[in-house]
């Protein structure tokens, strides 16, 4: 087990915390006591309201391009230290039949989802190694990865890469003591599930035990326990959180 360490000595580090599901993230991280760095192509109104915390750092950067997450991360160095924990959770999704989809519209899903994540993600890990305490990763994948679902062909294509990005990099990274897991959430509500029309909306709730749409909110609970202590032991690993809809 690692050495016990109060999350107000541990930085946590999220792509994409400005909004939606990142934005229940930050949250939840501030209100347990991390120390929280975020970036996101645009400022929010939720981040702009957190400029007094003293606990918390942002800066504006884009996945798609390394040398503005580059300058993210090493002002979040500067402002808190090496990371303890990476949360990858910013990406995007085009929905439309994949004969159709513009060229361009994939390329864009590709550099953020998996480019983006990748050269990112391999900063960060140089920043743990270098260290030498461990650390925690965890990528927000996707039900997708596990189920097809028409019109998420690319998204799809990105987020099963991400859980078998997760098993190889926890084997790569297991002997310095780098946990590597996975969170694929199902629907919740977001902008991209209230675009369903109503026969779409009932077809999934009809398909999920628990007859509901996830919010933001369901998925912290598992996020602060891959990052905590009681998740030593877990590594290489994908938690299904969708209300049963993948059974």
């Amino acid at each position: 087990m690692t050495n016990a360490s109060p999350a107000s000595d541990r930085h946590v580090i999220i792509s994409g915390g400005s909004q939606g599901l990142g934005q229940a993230i930050v949250r939840a991280l501030l209100e347990a006591g991390y120390r929280v760095s975020t970036f996101s192509r645009n400022r929010t109104e939720f981040v702009q309201n957190l400029n007094a915390n003293e606990k918390f750092f942002y800066a504006s950067a884009d996945l798609a391009d390394p040398s503005s997450t580059r300058t993210f991360l090493k002002s979040a160095t500067i402002a808190f230290g090496s990371p303890y924990a990476l949360i990858n959770c910013a990406a995007m999704a085009t929905p439309g039949l994949f004969a159709t989809m513009p060229e361009e519209a994939i390329r864009k899903v590709l550099q953020v989802n998996v480019e983006g994540t990748l050269q990112f993600t391999k900063m960060v890990v140089r920043k743990m190694l270098s260290t030498g305490t461990g650390g925690v990763i965890l990528n927000v994948s996707s039900i997708s990865s596990l189920r097809g679902f028409r019109g998420l062909s690319v998204y799809a294509f990105t987020k099963g890469g991400m859980d078998a990005f997760t098993r190889a990099l926890a084997r790569e990274l297991g002997e310095q003591n780098i946990r590597v897991n996975s969170i694929a959430p199902g629907y919740y509500e977001t902008a991209m599930s209230h675009s369903l029309n109503s026969d779409q909306r009932q077809k999934i709730l009809r398909r999920t035990p628990l007859k509901r749409f996830g919010v933001p909110e369901d998925v912290v609970g598992s996020v602060l326990f891959f990052l905590s202590d009681q998740a030593s032991f877990i590594t290489g690993q994908t938690l299904v959180v969708d209300g049963g809809n993948t059974i």
